[in-house]
């Protein structure tokens, strides 16, 4: 197998990267910090798969494509792309400078385009193809404060959902994956109780069985199905009131 997997350097992304290195995979491994890129590598290799790093900012159109052309001369075909990157925070609203929001759109919605897209082309000729792209639990509703996060992942939901449509009838299947809270480095500092938190390890073993299946959405842990559903047609009366 041939995996391409952005945000690799930690989270769900390093822990995909070794899922798929013990089946013997070439990983492709996107991120863009040099020392912890390195770090994953070896592992990768250890575990006995064969890695193939690439240190960028998904948000730079030119270096993923170059990257994704680096990697298809290398393997010479793609069997699964993994949009993971991401990155969250606050809206930063009262600030009077967008830079912040601006990031948080940049890499979680260009990110994904920027990752994907290079890859369609070889997928259609090959006749296969998975994609797969990390949204997140927020992306169904706006999240008070964190509206630049939410609607990034609200963004590549749709963004999904629109491809499966226009790529499912050249056998490539698109996943869109709903993480609720992982522990990761992005929720390590969180200091109020995350329901339901999952380790990396147990939802890269998820998420790559959702990927083999084709599944169109995927939502871990599995108690987010049942809070989604009522967490979307919450009255916004409610959603101020606890949020005080």
């Amino acid at each position: 197998m041939n995996i391409f997997i952005t945000g690799a350097s930690s989270g769900i992304g390093e822990s995909l990267a070794y899922h798929y290195a013990q089946k013997g995979a070439t990983v492709g491994l996107v991120a863009r910090r040099e020392d912890r890129l390195k770090a994953v590598e070896d592992k990768v290799k250890e575990l006995g798969g064969n890695a193939i790093s690439f240190i960028l900012d998904v948000a730079n159109q030119d270096d993923v494509q170059n990257a994704a052309n680096a990697f298809l001369e290398q393997t010479g075909r793609i069997d699964t792309v993994i949009a993971n990157a991401g990155v969250g925070g606050s809206d930063k609203l009262s600030s009077g400078d967008a830079s912040t929001i601006n990031n948080i759109l940049s890499i979680n919605i260009l990110g994904v385009t920027n990752t994907v897209i290079p890859f369609i082309p070889s997928m259609k000729e090959q006749k296969s193809g998975q994609i797969c792209i990390i949204s997140s639990i927020a992306g169904t509703r706006g999240l008070i404060g964190h509206g630049g996060y939410s609607g990034s992942k609200a963004a590549v939901r749709v963004l999904g959902d629109s491809w499966d449509y226009s790529l499912s009838r050249h056998n490539i299947s698109t996943t869109v994956v709903f993480p609720g809270w992982i522990a990761t480095e992005m929720t390590a500092g969180h200091s109020f109780k995350m329901l339901f938190l999952m380790d990396s390890e147990t939802a890269s073993r998820k998420i790559a069985k959702a990927i083999q299946k084709g599944k169109r959405k995927y939502i871990l842990p599995w108690q987010w199905n049942i809070i989604v559903p009522i967490f979307r047609f919450l009255p916004r009366w409610l959603i101020k009131l606890v949020s005080v």
